[in-house]
Parts: C-alpha cells; sequence; structure tokens
C-alpha cells in the first residue's frame, strides 16, 4: 500500500515548533515523516483541511465502566459517594458495565483520546479497548482493607490477571491496582507491588487524594477509619502521609502510576521522585469532590512524570484531557505546555512515549485533528483520530 500523507494547515509534534501548512506520512501503523507539505515524499493524500494535527491524547486515569453513572452522585461528600458508587456499580449487570465502557471510549475518541489508562475490578474496559481499537492499559483493581483478606485477595488478583494476559494485544495490555489506602491494608499493597515487579506489570493506585485518606493513614481517624472499625477491621496510624506508608510497603517504583497525589508535602515529592514514579493529576474530578488542586508546579520542577486524567464521568461531566491540562497548568500556561501535557505527558507517567506522546518517525501513527480556532473555554472536539494508523473516527 502507498504511504499515507495526511495534510493539515497545522502539524503540532510536541517534539519540536508547530509546522504550518504541514504533513505526516504514515506507512503501516508507525509514523515516517513529518514536515512542510512542500518537502513531503510521495504518498496517497489525505486532506485534513484547517486543523491541528497532533499526537493522540493520553487520558491518564480513567473508569471506563463507570460512564453510565455520570452527574448520579453530585453533591455528596466523598465518603458517601464512594460507598454510593461502590453499591451502583455493583448493581451493573457485565453487559452495562461493557455498555458503559464502550461509550466512555466513544466519547474519549471524539475528543482526540487515543490512550486509555483505566482501573476497573472487572473486565469491561479491557474488553472495551480492545474492540473498539484504541490503546490503552487496564488496571485490575483489587480490593481488601483488612489483613485477613490478604490470601484471598491475592488469589482472586492472580486469576483475574492469568485470564487476561493472553488477550492482550499489541494495543491494549493488563496491570494491577491496589485500590487505595482506605480500601487496602498494608499486607496486601505489598503482595500486589511485588507480584507486579515478578510480572512485569504496570501498577496503579489512588493516593493522597482527600483529607480523610489522609487522616486514616497518620492518625487512624476520620470517616474511613470509623467505617473499618465498625468492620471489626483494626486501625491505627500506617505513616507519616500516604505516599510515606506506600514506600514502606515497596510500592513505589517506575512500573507505578500514582492517582490524584493532591496532598503532597515536599517530602513526598522528594520520595515519588526518588522512585521515579509515574502521576495521573485529575483537576477537574478534585474539584468536583472538593479536594483541592494537586501540586503540579512542584512535580514538574521535580521532573516527575505527570500525565491528566478525566477521572469517572461520576465525578466529571466530560473527557477533555485539554481542559485539563489548562485547570491542571492554571491560566498563564502557554498553549504548547497545555497540548505537551495532553499528550506527552500522560504518555511519559504510563511510560509509553518510546510510542506515543509526539509526531516523530518511528513512533505509533496515534494521531488526533482539531479545528483551527476553536473556543478555548468549549469542549474540545476532535474531527479526525487515528490509532496506530487505523482510521477510527473521520467527520
Amino acid at each position: 500500500m502507498p504511504s499515507a500523507r495526511y495534510h493539515a494547515r497545522v502539524v503540532r509534534p510536541i517534539s519540536g515548533p508547530d509546522i504550518e501548512n504541514g504533513t505526516v506520512i504514515v506507512d503501516g501503523n508507525l509514523i515516517s515523516w513529518v514536515g512542510p507539505r512542500a518537502d513531503a515524499p510521495e504518498g496517497s493524500d489525505i486532506e485534513l483541511g484547517d486543523v491541528i494535527l497532533s499526537p493522540g491524547l493520553v487520558n491518564a486515569h480513567t473508569h471506563l465502566d463507570l460512564t453510565a453513572l455520570r452527574g448520579r452522585f453530585n453533591g455528596l461528600e466523598f465518603f458517601a459517594w464512594i460507598r454510593a458508587l461502590t453499591a451502583a456499580r455493583q448493581a451493573m449487570s457485565p453487559e452495562e458495565l461493557l455498555e458503559s465502557s464502550g461509550a466512555g471510549i466513544r466519547e474519549g475518541l471524539q475528543a482526540g483520546i487515543t490512550t486509555f489508562a483505566d482501573t476497573a475490578p472487572n473486565d469491561a474496559p479491557f474488553e472495551a479497548m480492545r474492540e473498539l481499537g484504541v490503546r490503552g492499559i487496564a488496571y485490575r483493581e483489587v480490593f481488601g482493607p483488612d489483613p485477613r483478606q490478604c490470601a484471598e485477595s491475592m488469589d482472586a488478583l492472580r486469576v483475574a490477571v492469568a485470564a487476561t494476559r493472553p488477550r492482550e494485544t499489541a494495543l491494549v495490555r493488563v496491570g494491577v491496582s491496589p485500590h487505595a489506602p482506605y480500601s487496602v491494608s498494608d499486607e496486601l499493597f505489598s503482595e500486589v507491588a511485588a507480584f507486579a515487579r515478578r510480572e512485569r506489570l504496570p501498577l496503579a493506585t489512588h493516593l493522597a487524594e482527600s483529607e480523610d485518606e489522609s487522616n486514616l493513614v497518620s492518625r487512624g481517624e476520620g470517616a474511613f477509619a470509623t467505617f473499618l472499625r465498625g468492620r471489626g477491621i483494626e486501625v491505627g496510624a500506617r505513616g507519616r502521609t500516604p505516599v510515606e506508608m506506600l514506600e514502606k510497603n515497596q510500592v513505589l517504583g517506575a512500573n507505578a502510576l500514582l492517582i490524584h497525589c493532591v496532598r503532597c508535602d515536599p517530602r513526598d515529592i522528594v520520595t515519588i521522585e526518588k522512585h521515579w514514579c509515574g502521576i495521573a493529576t485529575c483537576p477537574a474530578s478534585n474539584r468536583t469532590l472538593g479536594h483541592g488542586s494537586a501540586p503540579v508546579k512542584a512535580f514538574l520542577t521535580a521532573k516527575i512524570p505527570l500525565g491528566v486524567g478525566s477521572d469517572s464521568m461520576a465525578s466529571n461531566d466530560g473527557m477533555d484531557m485539554q481542559r485539563e491540562a489548562r485547570l491542571a497548568l492554571g491560566a498563564q500556561a502557554s498553549e504548547h505546555a497545555v497540548w505537551e501535557l495532553a499528550a506527552l505527558g500522560g504518555a511519559r507517567a504510563l511510560r509509553l512515549d518510546h510510542l506515543i506522546g509526539t509526531l516523530e518517525p518511528g513512533k505509533q501513527a496515534d494521531l488526533a485533528a482539531f479545528p483551527l480556532g476553536a473556543n478555548s473555554s468549549a469542549p474540545t472536539r476532535a474531527t479526525f483520530v487515528a490509532v496506530a494508523g487505523r482510521v477510527l473516527l473521520d467527520d
């Protein structure tokens, strides 16, 4: 087949300056050339028009199976919100979870998202990503706040991972996710982390998200502590901060994605940088749930790999990585910084930047095109999306 020459008014490689009247050439699933149209080698022409052609964007944290619960529990305090959300998910059938996951992916594609990092206690997001042709990591969630549950929880996780790994593709792989400090014991954190290292699996965990979580870890107090004691689970201080607790349990490492990290002090940031963890910050979701804002500038100063995520649609009103990047970086951020965080930032945090995140020869042909002159305050809608050279959206 001849090379595909994608022509756009502006090509935004991220790895370098914008190219006016630029061209990206794709051979199979790879980018083979990027530059001015006037200099482009021969191939089959595809006119994208007055658009910005960029790398596909990366949603560094989703709960795709919860898309159908959008707006259902608005206004609840975090502890009550978590409890209501958990019950609602448990009431959904496998078919509903798959349908909800697919709806989330389709919404993401319309926003130019080509890669999803999802956490869920079921197969639905993994299957939906495979079926719809996007790139992603499906982190299988595991729960167990009682140390006495550890063996049972690990057995279930091993079975789930063993059943999923044979179905991995070049685009979609499986990971593991010890859910959060309020739902996972120290013992289970340690066991999951050791399992991930042995099996060479990526790991993700919600961390340092809320005041209640910090109170639970540092003092054994708060709403989560009261709830756990009510279930007969012994609760006490587990570390100076949630980050320190994870370090003690040997969870931190280059395979780890730390989700949220709103409540990180300077010592925590040094610890995260030392272990070369990635971070996914979810600004809109954190504001919705009243958690505040993560210290993004400190993360970037420390050169911690940082991406942005939408979190679930139960705590967000849309899936827009450019909006998330603007919220994370602040009003004074340059457009280049916004686009870099929305694409390359997430790729770095997921350890996929050797494949995606920039438009460069040899990288995967994950592309997204956006109309020029779109209102930056409105939802950002893509007109064209391709993943590994396969066109998934062509408006």
